[in-house]
């Protein structure tokens, strides 16, 4: 395993097949638009770029949900690392045997068992502790993987009492993602409603062009028609983003 850049090492992850679906998702919602828009799913081509900022926003989503799987992995290997020291093993060893509790939990393709197998193989190759734990934090760049590592990093330079340390840090962290979880779950209703409410527009249009095609026929294959058909869509389209904006606001 090589070290990553940041903005490379979450993305590696994601599969070629997963990135075939999510430009498949994103071409289908684009014709979508363009039928209920516009009266053809042709018009699609014209809304081709827009195709790559749903990619991003793709991919930004995508990477965030994997963040947040990242941490209640670590998490746990943290609780893990911290239940070893406390019967006695050393913190080269309890790494070992934490590893071994994580491919119990978590199938072999999982993030945090690789960067655990690839630490132990590093402690095999006898390199320092904190050198191996000061690469995996930068490898992914994740702040309570950092966190622990400059723990760790002032105990053992200090020479302090590293099994009391690690407790404390690996209880602090805990509660960190503990509280993130919660404030994920009480936004999740907040992200439900904006769902919502962003299917409604379409849902309209659709209702309107079976009840009423007469009436939403002059609104198509003409020049006024598209003109404030594409007026409703920009409008939409800000709506969208705006709101998007707040409910993911970072708390």
């Amino acid at each position: 395993m090589k070290c990553k850049t940041k903005k490379n090492y979450w993305r590696q992850d994601i599969s070629k097949a997963a990135y075939m679906r999510g430009i498949l998702q994103g071409a289908i919602l684009l014709m979508e638009i363009s039928y209920l828009f516009y009266g053809t799913v042709l018009s699609a081509i014209l809304l081709s770029p827009y195709l790559i900022r749903y990619m991003r926003s793709w991919e930004e989503q995508t990477i965030k949900k994997r963040k947040q799987e990242f941490q209640l992995q670590f998490k746990e290997a943290m609780e893990g690392l911290s239940s070893a020291l406390n019967v006695g093993y050393s913190v080269e060893n309890a790494m070992r045997e934490t590893l071994e509790e994580l491919q119990i939990l978590y199938k072999k393709e999982e993030l945090i068992v690789r960067e655990f197998r690839y630490m132990v193989h590093q402690l095999d190759m006898n390199l320092p502790v904190e050198t191996i734990l000061k690469e995996f934090a930068k490898r992914t760049q994740d702040d309570k993987v950092t966190t622990f590592v400059e723990v760790f990093s002032m105990g053992k330079r200090s020479g302090g009492n590293m099994r009391g340390i690690i407790r404390n840090a690996v209880c602090q962290i805990g509660e960190e993602i503990d509280v993130r979880r919660e404030i994920d779950t009480i936004m999740a209703a907040k992200k439900l409603e904006f769902k919502v409410m962003s299917i409604i527009p379409f849902a309209m249009i659709c209702y309107l062009k079976l009840s009423f095609p007469s009436f939403m026929q002059v609104l198509y294959g003409n020049v006024l028609g598209v003109v404030i058909m594409t007026i409703c869509l920009l409008m939409y389209v800000i709506a969208f983003e705006m709101g998007k904006k707040i409910v993911e606001i970072e708390v």
